[in-house]
């Protein structure tokens, strides 16, 4: 299991055209998002079951900073919660 936090979406875009961006450049579909509301630079942390962290690091490169949706969006492979 890994994370993707993609950052400086567009607010309206929805989860079925996010899921289809990124099986453009060869990700799996996402099981969840959650949602990340800022000032201007919303963002969505999505959860892939299928993917590895290194298989999501291998993908990353392909969409940071991309102009998608009159935005350029940033990419970033969160590191594993730690346990405590």
């Amino acid at each position: 299991m890994a994370d993707l936090l993609l950052g400086n979406i567009d607010e309206h875009v929805s989860d079925a055209e996010i899921n289809e961006f990124l099986e453009r450049y060869g990700f799996p579909p996402f099981d969840a998002i959650e949602r990340i509301e800022g000032a201007g630079r919303p963002a969505a942390l999505l959860t892939f079951h299928s993917a590895s962290e290194e298989g999501l690091r291998r993908l990353q490169s392909r969409i940071h900073n991309l102009f998608w949706r009159e935005r350029t969006i940033s990419a970033q492979v969160m590191p594993p919660a730690r346990e405590e």
